[in-house]
């Protein structure tokens, strides 16, 4: 029997829940402070932003920072509406954003996060049942690069060309580009890589992007499994669920989609993108994998990567958990 191709979607949600495990019970008042879904980041922000010079002007009735907030939406509608002085405030939010990520993912912090490297280190584990052929992440952050090196003890290979280095290892899909790219070495030259900034409209045809998103729609069209982490697969993106789409028509089959988040988030998905058939959501995973409660609850507490991390080692190596380095301490 050949063995099932995984390949992992990352989203905001699955740095989050790096935040998460610092905090036995993480309250409200931490999560709003340290969170990083789009959510709590936008918040943030947009207290922030008040403060920035002229910022409210000709805006001040539609750049409220209460209620739920969307930054990459708002900063879309900026884009697409003739507001005076539109790009000052436009460059002025993306800044925000940045530094705002960047301040919540210190040395300090990162050294204790272990998620992303249990992941890879079940997947070292059960290379004779799953093969693990790519890593997809819409994230600036560098947690699953950090990951990468420390269990794969090798640079990842991002894809930043046409041309294939180390053509085994599996690939590293940065799909909006990364903080950390800032002296990368392509076709004999060093260099920064500039990230694809918050917004709708995103331009993926300027390499190295191209190379980046062509390799994205090889590695799905050919995958069994994609697994989406701590993502919801927002309308916002259109460029993934195209990505998404066109990898479908490629194949044969459709390839299954499985949720890793609350119930209410793979409710949602499925309501939104019932188009694509494989949809799986959380509690109807692996014939239902994740026992634990948490996954159900509707008020969003819970790590919802690391109940499925937990439930899926302890099905594929428990007999050897306790020989591991990260994926004992996701019990």
């Amino acid at each position: 029997m050949p063995l099932k191709k995984i390949v992992y979607l990352f989203g905001a949600g699955a740095t989050h829940a790096e935040i998460l495990t610092l905090e036995e019970s993480p309250s409200e008042t931490f999560i709003s402070k340290n969170g990083l879904l789009i959510s709590n980041v936008s918040k943030r922000v947009m207290k922030q932003a008040q403060n920035l010079r002229g910022f409210k002007n000709n805006v001040e009735f539609v750049t409220s920072p209460e209620g739920s907030l969307n930054i990459e939406l708002l900063i879309s509608l900026f884009e697409t509406n003739r507001i005076p002085n539109s790009e000052n405030k436009i460059r002025g939010l993306k800044q925000l954003v940045r530094k705002d990520i960047i301040n919540r993912l210190s040395s300090t912090r990162k050294k204790k996060f272990y998620l992303h490297k249990a992941l890879l280190e079940l997947h070292s584990l059960i290379e004779d049942r799953e093969i693990l052929t790519g890593i997809i992440s819409l994230n600036y952050d560098d947690i699953i690069d950090d990951a990468y090196i420390t269990i794969c003890q090798k640079k990842p290979n991002y894809c930043h060309t046409s041309e294939k280095e180390n053509p085994g290892d599996f690939p590293l899909l940065k799909l909006h580009g990364s903080f950390n790219w800032t002296s990368i070495k392509t076709y004999g030259k060093t260099k920064a890589i500039p990230i694809i900034p918050l917004g709708i409209n995103k331009n993926y045809l300027v390499p190295p992007y191209n190379f980046i998103w062509g390799r994205a729609f090889e590695v799905l069209a050919h995958c069994d499994i994609l697994r989406v982490i701590g993502c919801s697969l927002n309308q916002n993106d259109v460029g993934l669920i195209d990505l998404l789409f066109k990898a479908h028509l490629e194949r044969d089959g459709f390839f299954d989609l499985q949720i890793i988040d609350f119930q209410k988030q793979g409710d949602q998905v499925k309501n939104n993108y019932g188009f694509f058939p494989g949809i799986i959501k959380p509690k109807d995973i692996e014939n239902s994998l994740i026992a634990d409660d948490q996954i159900l609850k509707e008020d969003g507490t819970g790590n919802p990567f690391k109940i499925w991390l937990r439930a899926k080692s302890e099905r594929m190596v428990k007999e050897n958990i306790n020989q591991t380095k990260y994926l004992k301490k996701c019990f």
